[in-house]
Order: structure tokens, then sequence, then C-alpha cells
């Protein structure tokens, strides 16, 4: 985070010298058959895709409206030109009205080629759905994020649950049978409006997935403790970090 007794970090547990704890805003990419769906567009976008390579993708999908989550929308201007057309902006009912009230210039008609603004076409989806991205099914789960109600993801045996304190009973019931799990855990104690170690773990231990991956880490979970103390298939992620799903 900003700040630190001379300006160059407040790492909290985090060792500095650790490249692993070295984490730009949570997002991830999720491709399929050659296509990518985009999921949240943060502050760090740019960045991210930079050093990711990942150049273009087919739609971009809104977990929520939260800042961390939405304020790289003005990068997306760069994909659309990759893409040659608007790019379709999944969310819920509320996430596409926050969009729409920061953001109303990405919701007018497109400026091919140039797209010197980010051009988006809304489609809504509603918790419980089954719905189309990039070309793949999914399933959108409600994750309760105290503030708000947060969209999570299922495609397969893979699942985002990103921004959760609280696992809706419906929603635990569609992730029987993961295989792949990668969801919020911020930090070791107790949060209000984040899930923790030990919430995360009741979750792992009832769903059983083959693998969990903790995102959206805050500075106490240092990635060398995660690793010493978490227990076997449960890991935190790092920036770029790959994750291969059975199809």
């Amino acid at each position: 985070m900003i700040g630190g007794p001379d300006g160059a970090g407040d790492w909290g547990a985090c060792d500095p010298a650790e490249p692993r704890n070295r984490r730009t805003r949570s997002s991830v990419v999720i491709e399929a058959a050659g296509r990518r769906l985009l999921v949240d567009a943060g502050p760090d976008l740019r960045a991210q895709c930079l050093a990711n390579r990942i150049g273009r993708v087919d739609a971009v999908l809104f977990t929520h409206g939260h800042a961390d989550h939405i304020m790289g929308v003005d990068d997306l201007r760069v994909l659309n030109r990759q893409l040659g057309a608007a790019l379709p902006a999944i969310a819920t009912e509320a996430t596409l009205a926050e969009l729409r009230r920061r953001f109303d210039y990405a919701f007018r008609p497109a400026t091919p080629p140039a797209f010197y603004r980010p051009a988006l076409v809304p489609v809504q989806v509603g918790y419980g759905e089954v719905a189309e991205a990039a070309g793949f099914a999914f399933r959108a789960l409600r994750l309760d994020h105290r503030v708000m109600e947060v969209l999570g993801l299922r495609v397969g045996g893979f699942a985002y649950c990103t921004d959760v304190v609280e696992m809706p009973e419906e929603t635990l019931a569609a992730l029987a049978g993961l295989d792949t799990l990668v969801v919020g855990c911020f930090q070791r104690s107790p949060h209000p409006v984040h899930a923790w170690v030990e919430r995360v773990l009741d979750w792992v231990w009832r769903l059983k997935p083959r693998r969990t991956v903790l995102t959206h880490l805050g500075t106490d979970m240092d990635w060398r403790w995660c690793e010493a103390n978490l227990p076997e298939r449960v890991s935190a992620a790092w920036d770029g970090r790959v994750l291969e799903v059975p199809g």
C-alpha cells in the first residue's frame, strides 16, 4: 500500500524481497477455445495486460462497482481497437447502473476504428442464471460482500469468487464438484466485508475442490507464510499465475 516509513510502501507482514508479494489489483482472464473473457478492469489494467501479454479480449465481466474493479475502463478502448468492435460488458443490473453513472461515455455509439473512447455494450445477468460470455457458458453466482452483492462465476470446473464475506446457501450448492476455486481471502483474522483464512478453509472443507487459490490478498498475507501454513491444495495467487483446468 502507499506509505511506509520511507515512502516506498507499507508492506504489512509481507516481505518486499519476495516478488510474489508485489500484487496489482485482482483480475483474471479466462481463456477457452482461443477466446478470452476479462473479469474486472481495475486501475492496473494496462500494466497487467502488458505484463501478461494480453493484447485482445472478447468480452469483459464486472463483478461489482467498487473502484479497484472498474477504474481501468478507459484502457478498454485499446482492446476495442484490437477487437474492432464494442466489448460486451456483462454485469448485474446494479453494477451496470454504476458503470453508466461513472462512465456514461463508454455506452455511447462506438467510434471505430480509432475508438477514442471505450465502447461497451451492456449485457445484464441475474444471479443463478446460466449466461454466455466470449463464446462459453457460465453460471452467475451471488456473493455477499456485506456492503453490496458481488457477481461470481462458474465455468465448467472453475469458479472465481472475489470480494466475498458470506457464501449464500444457493451459491455453495452451485459450487459443488469443482476442480479449481479461486476465492478472495483478504487476511488471517476476521474482517467485516472480506473473507479471511479460517472462513475460506471452512468453505474448502465443505466444497472439497481439487485446488483452491486465494486472491484479493491484503498486506497480512505474505506468500511464504501462505506456503508454510495453508493446507495441501490451498495456495496463494500471484500476479501472472496461470491455472489450467480440465475441460
